[in-house]
C-alpha cells in the first residue's frame, strides 16, 4: 500500500476544508429558512432560535477547528488563529465597517443621497448656527461634564478608600449606574420643573423659593447655563463608574511604598501627586477616554429633558433631527462622521496605552 504524498496530502486537506464550509452553509441556511417559515408557538419559536444560535456557533468553531486539525502543524499554527478571530472581524466589519463607508459615502451627497456635492456639507455645519450651537454645546458636556466624573470618582474613591463606611460611600454614589439615561432624564426633570407662581412641585425650585429665592427655569430659560444643569445629570451618573474603577486601582497601589514614604516625612498630598497618581496613571487615561468617548455621544438626556430646545443641541440630537426628522441625509450624515472623527483620536490615545501596558 503506497503512502500518501505530500502533494495528496494537501488536496485532501483542501478537499476537507471545503466540505466543512459547504456542510455549515447548508445546515445553517436551511436552519434559517425553517425558522423564518415556520408558524410554531412563540416560546417553541424563541427556545429553538437560542438552541440554534447558541449550538449553531459552536459547531462552527468545532467543525472549522477540527478540519484545521488536519492540517500539518506549521499550517495549523497558521490557520487557527484566523478561525477564532476571523468570525469576529467579519461580523465587525459588516456591522461597522461597511455602514461607516456607507455614511461617509453619503455624507458627501445633497439630502436626498441623489446629487454629490462634494465637502459642502462640511462647509455648512461649520456655518450653521443650529450645528454650530450643537458642537460648543458637545465641547461643554466633554470639558465640564467628563472633567468633573472624572476628578470627582477619583477624589471620592480616595477618601473612601480611608473611610470605615467605605462599602456604604461606594454604595450610594454608584447606585445611579443602574439607572438607564431615560429615566434618568424622567427623574432630573422632576426636580428642574419649573411653572410660574410661587407653588413650586420641583424639587430643585421647591428649595429656592423655601429660602426666599425666586423660582427659575432652570433647563429653558438661563442659556448658555442650562447646558450645565444637564450636565449635572451625567455627573451624577457616571461618577460612580470612575469611582469603582479607581478604587480598584487605588488598592493594587503597594501599602509598603506608602508607609516609606511617610516614614520619609512626606504629606499626604505629596504622596497623592508623587505615588499614587503615577501607579494608576494608566487606569486613569482608561477611564478618561472611556468617559469623554461616552460623553461625545450623549444623546439621551438632552433629548428627554429638552428635547434639544433652547439652545442645549448636542451633535447627536441634531444627528437624528437632521436624519429622520428633517429627512436630509446629507447632513445627518455628515454630523455622524464628525462625531466619528471626534471619537477616534480618543480611541487611539487608549489603545496606544493598552499596548504600553502589554495588553496586545
Amino acid at each position: 500500500m503506497l503512502a500518501s504524498t505530500p502533494k495528496t496530502s494537501k488536496s485532501r486537506n483542501v478537499a476537507v476544508t471545503l466540505a466543512v464550509v459547504l456542510v455549515n452553509a447548508i445546515l445553517h441556511s436551511s436552519i434559517y429558512l425553517f425558522l423564518r417559515d415556520t408558524n410554531l408557538p412563540s416560546v417553541l419559536y424563541a427556545l429553538l432560535a437560542i438552541i440554534w444560535g447558541v449550538l449553531g456557533v459552536y459547531s462552527i468553531y468545532w467543525s472549522f477547528n477540527w478540519a484545521v486539525e488536519q492540517y500539518p502543524d506549521i499550517w495549523k499554527r497558521r490557520i487557527q488563529p484566523f478561525i477564532f478571530v476571523g468570525p469576529a472581524a467579519l461580523l465587525l466589519g459588516w456591522l461597522l465597517l461597511i455602514p461607516t463607508l456607507r455614511t461617509l459615502y453619503m455624507s458627501l451627497m445633497d439630502a436626498g443621497t441623489e446629487k454629490f456635492v462634494g465637502l459642502s456639507n462640511y462647509a455648512a455645519i461649520f456655518t450653521n448656527r443650529l450645528l454650530l450651537t450643537a458642537l460648543r454645546n458637545n465641547l461643554i458636556w466633554v470639558a465640564f461634564g467628563a472633567t468633573a466624573c472624572i476628578c470627582l470618582g477619583l477624589l471620592i474613591a480616595v477618601l473612601a478608600d480611608r473611610s470605615s463606611f467605605e462599602k456604604l460611600a461606594k454604595g450610594i454614589i454608584f447606585m445611579p449606574m443602574a439607572i438607564s439615561f431615560v429615566a434618568a432624564g424622567v427623574i432630573w426633570k422632576f426636580i428642574y420643573f419649573y411653572k410660574p407662581g410661587d407653588e413650586q412641585i420641583g424639587l430643585l425650585n421647591a428649595i429656592v423659593v423655601a429660602f426666599g429665592g425666586e423660582a427659575q427655569a432652570f433647563t429653558s430659560m438661563l442659556q448658555p447655563w442650562n447646558n450645565l444643569f444637564l450636565v449635572a445629570i451625567l455627573i451624577w451618573m457616571q461618577t460612580g463608574f470612575a469611582m469603582v474603577l479607581f478604587s480598584a486601582a487605588l488598592k493594587g497601589v503597594p501599602e509598603d511604598m506608602l508607609e516609606a514614604a511617610r516614614i520619609d516625612g512626606a504629606g499626604e498630598i505629596r504622596i497623592f501627586r508623587s505615588i499614587i497618581i503615577p501607579a494608576i496613571s494608566g487606569t486613569i487615561l482608561s477611564v478618561s477616554t472611556t468617559i469623554v468617548v461616552f460623553t461625545l455621544k450623549i444623546f439621551d438626556v438632552v433629548m428627554v429633558m429638552t428635547g434639544g430646545q433652547y439652545d442645549t443641541e448636542v451633535v447627536a440630537t441634531q444627528f437624528y433631527r437632521q436624519f429622520f426628522m428633517y429627512r436630509n441625509a446629507g447632513y445627518g450624515s455628515t454630523l455622524a462622521i464628525v462625531l466619528l472623527f471626534a471619537v477616534i483620536p480618543v480611541i487611539i490615545i487608549n489603545l496606544r496605552q493598552f499596548r504600553k501596558q502589554g495588553g496586545f
